[in-house]
């Protein structure tokens, strides 16, 4: 890792920036591509959204297949994974006696997602309890199969959690769904980029992800897949020349989804450099430093609170992103604030399950400092709520 602070990034180096896992940082040498694509728009707009850029969008779209293991016809930049979340959901025809199941564990957005349907439609988003911390997959397989009734319809579940940064084992839950005739939808945010991802293996009819985070991509690239038998299911989002296409050699997820009228392709068209810059960079090694940099930080961080860690079972519920517990008398606001204000380190800091909670992301550019940073500001806010 660099020395020097975000050295090739453009993170402001006064800020100690352990929060990759929010919204990402792009490396300058991505963020370039970025803008030539911006500025060859700009240059010639009708020529490059009337007639290059679909033949641009599918040489970037086999790139991303080749990198998350699938078809290219399997799979369409989308600009997040909420939005990803929103075309299968909102595709689906669900009623009144149906239930949706998943798990205390996910986004707030696309909870928010499923009420709402569930609001509109009559169909039940039942909440399973998956307890902590985590110990084994088979107890988490077990805890969230319980809730499996005949009327269960879709599982939808997060790869990865976003508060309690757990890697849930997908491929064995997506395995059982599947024999049992239950859909599957998996929020894949934090996955690209940060563990390896084969979608075919994966076996779920479908997942979306995000590039922007983990993969170092411009804000607002992700991706939606879904299987070809799955196709049929889904409908327009937003409704333009995508619907009853003529495009060739596509499918209706790509023509649905891809086609939206005038928008910014740049961050679409970013991700196959995202990808090589981290192929050029060695990512393997550099994943690896960084999981082993957040087990020592962690560690250093239970040692100062003295409170336990979620992950009982090994340090495989985790990557990068990791959680911890904080006292429950701090506040989660103003600690977020004196954290910054005071000390200026960016964190998240929660409440989950009625416990306070803060989550560190390491990423190539993270210096030991950085963690350090964190641990001396930790002590001290220990020191000042004992005195």
């Amino acid at each position: 890792m660099n020395s020097s602070k975000y050295v090739g990034y453009q993170l402001n180096p006064e800020i100690t920036f352990l929060n990759h896992g929010s919204f990402g940082a792009v490396p300058n040498l991505v963020f370039e591509t970025y803008q030539q694509w911006q500025r060859e728009l700009e240059k010639q707009p009708v020529l490059f959204i009337a007639r290059k850029a679909p033949q641009l969008l599918a040489d970037a779209r086999e790139v991303m297949a080749k990198y998350l293991h699938c078809q290219a016809d399997e799979v369409v930049y989308v600009t997040n994974s909420t939005y990803g979340v929103n075309v299968i959901a909102r595709s689906l025809d669900l009623k009144a006696g149906d239930e949706v199941l998943t798990s205390n564990h996910e986004y707030g957005a696309t909870n928010r997602t499923w009420q709402f349907l569930a609001g509109k439609a009559g169909f039940t988003y039942k909440v399973q309890p998956i307890s902590t911390p985590f110990t084994s997959h088979e107890k988490l397989l077990e805890e969230f199969w319980a809730g499996v009734t005949p009327q269960t319809k879709v599982i939808f579940l997060s790869h990865i959690t976003s508060e309690t940064a757990a890697i849930f084992p997908i491929k064995e839950i997506c395995q059982r769904a599947r024999a049992a005739g239950i859909l599957t939808l998996i929020d894949g945010a934090h996955v690209p980029g940060h563990i390896d991802l084969d979608l075919t293996d994966v076996g779920c009819d479908f997942y979306t992800g995000n590039f922007h985070k983990w993969v170092c991509s411009p804000k607002g690239s992700a991706f939606l897949y879904a299987r070809k038998d799955s196709h049929a299911l889904i409908e327009p989002l937003v409704v333009s020349f995508g619907w009853q296409s003529v495009l060739p050699g596509t499918s209706t997820l790509v023509d649905y989804n891809e086609y939206l009228g005038t928008r910014d392709l740049a961050a679409f068209l970013t991700v196959p450099t995202a990808i090589e810059y981290q192929a050029q960079h060695h990512w393997p090694d550099v994943r690896q430093r960084c999981h082993e940099m957040t087990n020592k930080a962690l560690q250093a961080i239970q040692s100062i609170t003295g409170l336990a860690s979620l992950y009982q079972g090994g340090d495989f519920w985790y990557g990068q992103l990791a959680s911890f517990a904080l006292p429950n008398t701090w506040e989660a606001q103003k600690t977020k604030d004196s954290l910054y204000d005071t000390y200026k380190i960016e964190v998240p800091v929660y409440v989950w399950n009625q416990q306070l909670y803060a989550r560190i992301s390491i990423q190539e550019y993270n210096p030991w400092s950085d963690v350090k940073a964190l641990l001396d500001a930790l002590i001290q806010l220990m020191k000042n709520r004992r005195s």
